[in-house]
Order: structure tokens, then sequence, then C-alpha cells
């Protein structure tokens, strides 16, 4: 993590991509500072200093998930977000709670090998279309050697025929040619690896181990691909590159990072949480996944096939609505390994008139950019953004509260009819207002019982 990034220029950088909710952005801010402070100390005193995991307790839709997409963004780390209905116990029927270390190791690997592929790029790009020019201009591979020579050993190098100097020149001048892009736009029928065979590795490790060694010793696939000349360059320079890749190095970077940096996100916590003192049903299950949850987010040591992966130092990050249940009804030895506890708040007109503008990702610099595909020069008024506002914050008040999701309902409803004439309009600008988007919506806002099926 960057020495720079104080707490301050954190919640900063997560104010240009998410509206309000400062208390949760503190939070994370001094959890992810704490990290680096840790990392700063002797050996011995940082073993013992382990991440405080967090509980964001709010309704959905006001940006629990995106606070934690933004931090791993920030700081490099590998990230990975895991839905805990998606857990049963020890495996049965769903998946296995080990998954979850075994993907954040994958997402490391991932992002190593990104790394260590862009530092070979200029490599791989030559040998990307020295193999093109081969495929689209072969050299005639003459065999000249006798048995004798083919039995006794390889004809030394100053003895291979030289290649015909203006032959010579006029592949260089191809391959010049094919660097410039100025064949980009023909079509050539390459070889890509098949990177679907053997892909369907499930959660078992043993079953892992097994598809990799059988991976290992089986010969490559390949399949012909017809494609441009520009993307043959791009799919042969990743498999340059990947190739150029110390994959024994990457992984045990990999696991390092995943074990330090590493940060998991355990969404919809709240769904497991089973009622106290309920006996028997499916509330037994819940807890079974919460008791298989526990010893991962309390510090264990999981088996991947990168090696083996301590958890003491991944920071968790779980989410919840608590509509129903509530924090204390999950088990008490889960609760305490979540020590900060932030509660975000619901979102209301004001926020919604925000998120439509200010965000780097605002929603209608979303709409603007795809409709100017088309040609049209998108613009809404102050009123117009207001009366969204407005709908969107009674709708989610007098039906389910589903946060700043309700927008994106809104606005496809209100813009469906310009959208669906924007490659045949004449009047490429359009502007929309106040009067429109209640045109658009008024009579479903009016009966809130069509509201529930269409906003």
């Amino acid at each position: 993590m960057d020495s720079t990034l104080t707490p301050r220029k954190i919640v900063a950088y997560l104010d240009e991509y998410i509206v309000g909710q400062q208390a949760a952005k503190k939070s994370v801010a001094v959890a992810l500072r704490n990290r680096w402070r840790a990392a700063q100390l002797p050996q011995d005193i940082a073993r013992e200093i382990i991440p405080k995991n967090i509980l964001l307790i709010g309704p959905t839709g006001v940006g629990k998930t995106e606070i934690a997409r933004r931090i791993a963004s920030l700081t490099d780390a590998p990230f990975v977000k895991v839905e805990a209905t998606k857990y049963t116990e020890v495996g049965y029927v769903g998946r296995d709670v080990e998954s979850m270390v075994r993907d954040l190791v994958e997402e490391a690997v991932r992002l190593e090998k990104k790394k260590d592929a862009a530092a070979h790029g200029k490599d791989a790009e030559d040998a990307a279309i020295q193999k093109l020019g081969e495929i689209m201009w072969p050299t005639k591979k003459t065999e000249t050697r006798n048995p004798m020579e083919i039995i006794f050993g390889e004809r030394k190098r100053d003895e291979q025929p030289a290649e015909d100097p203006e032959k010579a020149e006029r592949r260089a001048w191809f391959l010049q040619r094919l660097r410039n892009g100025e064949l980009d736009d023909r079509t050539v029928e390459i070889e890509v690896r098949d990177k679907g065979r053997l892909s369907g590795m499930g959660d078992n490790e043993n079953v892992n181990q097994i598809s990799q060694m059988l991976s290992s010793m089986m010969p490559k696939q390949t399949k012909k691909k017809k494609v441009t000349v520009r993307m043959a360059k791009q799919i042969l320079t990743e498999e340059a590159a990947d190739d150029m890749v110390d994959m024994d190095l990457a992984a045990d970077r990999a696991v390092k990072n995943a074990e330090e940096h590493g940060i998991i996100f355990i969404d919809e916590i709240d769904k497991v949480a089973g009622r106290r003192g309920a006996s028997g049903g499916p509330d037994v299950s819940r807890e079974g996944v919460q008791r298989d949850i526990l010893p991962i987010v309390e510090g264990a040591t999981v088996k991947t096939k990168y090696g083996m992966v301590k958890t003491d130092h991944i920071l968790f990050i779980a989410a919840g609505a608590f509509h129903v249940s509530k924090p204390s009804d999950l088990i008490p030895e889960l609760q305490g390994r979540f020590p900060i506890r932030v509660e975000l708040q619901s979102l209301g007109r004001e926020e919604f008139r925000r998120i439509l503008t200010e965000p780097r990702q605002a929603l209608i610099r979303q709409y603007t950019a795809l409709l100017s595909a088309e040609g049209i020069s998108l613009r809404f008024t102050e009123d117009a953004l207001d009366a969204v506002a407005d709908i969107a914050a009674r709708v989610n008040r007098e039906t389910e509260d589903i946060g700043a999701r309700r927008l994106y309902t809104i606005l496809e409803r209100v813009l469906e009819d310009i959208s669906f004439d924007a490659s045949d309009r004449e009047d490429k600008d359009v502007v929309v207002t106040a009067d429109y988007v209640r045109e658009k919506l008024g009579t479903i806002t009016d009966n809130m019982d069509v509201s529930h099926y269409i906003l």
C-alpha cells in the first residue's frame, strides 16, 4: 500500500464514487491505514496485529459493495466478493467456505501474472509479430541433410543455407507493415490455446490437484480461429507474455500478497444469521455455515493449488441489510471477529439528486455517453433531475427501499422511447424536462400497486 494514502485521502477518493456514508468511509480508511502501519513495525510485533474486520449494516443499494470494491482498486490488493448464501455446511449442495480463500489466491495470481506480462510487453509483442509473420508468410524449410547427418548429429550452424538477401529484405518489410498496423483489417486463421479444457474446477482441492496433474501431462489443446490481424496480434501477444511469466515466482508472490493484503467481502451475511434459540429447521444449517466461516475469519491455514495460505491477516468485510435478523443473531464467536460495525444510512431525495450527476460514474453521464454513440446529444434540465430524485425517493418510501438501484429502473423507463428511436431520429438534440419525466412516470407513480411491478 502506498504510504501517501492517508485516511483523509482514502475518504476523498471514495467521495468521488460514493455519495454520503461518511462513517463507513472513515472506518474502512482507518482499517486500510492500520495495515500500512503494521507493515512498518518489526516482524515480531506485526505478526501479533491482526486486521480489524468490518461489519457494514444497511439496506440494499446504499453503497456497501461499492465501498469494498473501490478500496480494493485503490490499493491494488487481491479482492473477491462472495455471498454467504452460496455456502452450506461442509460444502453439502452449496460451496465449501474455504473456496473463498482459494478464489482470493486465484485473483492474486491473476494480478501477479498481469504485472509480469506487462513487464514482458515489448518482447511478447515482438514474438507475436514473428509468429504472425510466419503464419501469413511462412518461410520455406528445406531438408538438405543426408541420413548420416540425421543419425550422428546436427549440421553446424555455419553450414545452414543462408536466406536469399532479397527475400529477407522483403520479409523484414512485411513484418514492419504488421507492426505499423497497415494490415490490421485483414483476416487470418491462427491456432489459439483452448482454455476451456479442464477448466471446470470445483471446490474440492483434491480434484483440483488431479485436474492440474492431468493438464500438465496432456499436450496443450489448440483450436483454429479466424480473426482480424489486429485481434490476432493481441491474442498472440497475450499467449507469448504468459509463456514468459515464471509461474513459480508469480505464485509465491501471489500467496504472500493474498495473505498480507487480501480483502474478502462477504455479502448477505444477515441471511445466515438464524434466530437465536431456534431448534431444528433451516436455522441449524445457517448456524453451521457461520461455524464453518468462523475459523477462516479467525485465522486458519487453507490448502490451495499454489500452496498453504494463512488467513490471519486477510481483511474481512461483511455486509448485510439485517431487516429480519440482527447482528446479535450471529453466533457470539463470529460477532467478536467483526469488532468494527458501521451502520449505513438509507438514501433520500438529496442523495439521489447528487448520485445522478456528482460521482465519476454518475448515471446521467453513463446514459449520455451511451446515446452519444448514436450521435444523440442528451441533456437533462435541472428540474428533470429534481423530478427523477423525487420519484425515486417516493417509490422507495412507499414500496421496497432498494436504494440507488431505483434510479436505474426509473431512468430506463424515462429514456426507453428515446433509446429505441435514437438511430432513426433526425433531431439529434434531446432535452429531457420535468414534464417529460412526469409524462413517462405519472400514471405509474400515482398507482403504488402498479409501481410494485414496474418501478
